[in-house]
């Protein structure tokens, strides 16, 4: 350092010339050399120190680069937690898939019943039985109860009016309860299978709130919850509601039990005038 500092002052002494100025940038990088060199077998002593000492060396390493504390490990659970876990989420997963197997059994077997027994073509019967599910399962009532008042009110005849306004499979009164209909579409869809058997069952559904019992809820569904009785009406709704259960259950049922005329719900007058039932409505139904 002493020989640069000289340098300087007798560069700064003398005249500046260029070649003065390249002896003195000649000067400084020699010198720069030297001390790259001196730090460079520093670093080499330095690495095969720590190569040599290797706990020297992870000390040097976690001066050098800190890191937070870890969080403390997860408790590691032992082999028979492990099992026992797996078979628990084996058992959650085998209901699950037993219970929609066993539903899908009940579909098939209730669809059977039902086209048979109303002579439904079986894919329409399919559509009306899946449909009828599915939406009993998301208002969280009963599928067989909702499908015994679609069998007794029109045979299952998407198609089917009543002289009093009542239309479709669950016979509702579309401007009695057009606010739910405007949920699926309006009053002019209720003569769609998929809206009807939604409304109905929801008007169903709040029939048994309303009443505390599902004999309530029938009686105020025909139209007879003034009345001192529902001429029937509720008897023949549970009897085929009882006959659907042993159906879904996989008893033989029979199938030629007199179907009952089909009557309109909602009715302002205890009289049950019969929906408007025509071959030409099969059909439609067939064509579903």
């Amino acid at each position: 350092m002493d020989s640069s500092a000289r340098l300087v002052r007798t560069v700064a002494a003398q005249p500046i010339s260029w070649s003065s100025v390249a002896k003195a940038v000649k000067g400084l990088l020699t010198t720069a050399q030297h001390t790259l060199t001196v730090f460079g077998l520093s670093a080499v002593g330095v690495l095969a120190l720590l190569y040599a000492r290797p706990d020297l060396a992870k000390h040097v390493s976690s001066l050098l680069d800190p890191k937070p504390a870890q969080a403390a490990a997860a408790p590691v659970h032992p082999l028979s937690a492990l099992v026992d876990l797996r078979q628990g989420d084996a058992v959650e997963t085998t209901a699950v898939e037993d219970k929609v197997a066993a539903n899908s059994k009940q579909q098939q077997f209730v669809t059977s019943w039902l086209s048979r027994r109303y002579r439904v073509a079986t894919d329409a019967a399919n559509m009306l039985v899946a449909t009828t599910y599915e939406t009993a399962q998301e208002i969280k009532i009963d599928p067989l109860l909702v499908l015994a008042v679609m069998a007794i009110e029109s045979g299952l005849n998407p198609f089917a009016e009543s002289p009093m306004g009542a239309k479709g499979l669950m016979q509702v009164m579309a401007k009695v309860h057009h606010d739910k209909f405007e949920e699926v579409g309006g009053a002019q869809a209720a003569l769609n299978p998929v809206a009807n058997i939604r409304v109905g069952a929801q008007i169903l559904k709040d029939y048994v709130n309303r009443t505390g019992s599902v004999e309530g809820a029938l009686k105020t569904y025909v139209g007879a919850g003034a009345a001192d009785n529902d001429s029937g009406y509720g008897n023949k709704v549970l009897a085929e509601y009882r006959r659907l259960k042993q159906v879904a259950s996989g008893k033989n049922v029979p199938i030629s039990f007199p179907a009952a005329a089909p009557v309109m719900a909602e009715k302002s007058a205890p009289a049950k005038p019969e929906a408007v039932t025509t071959p030409a409505h099969e059909e439609k139904l067939a064509g579903l």
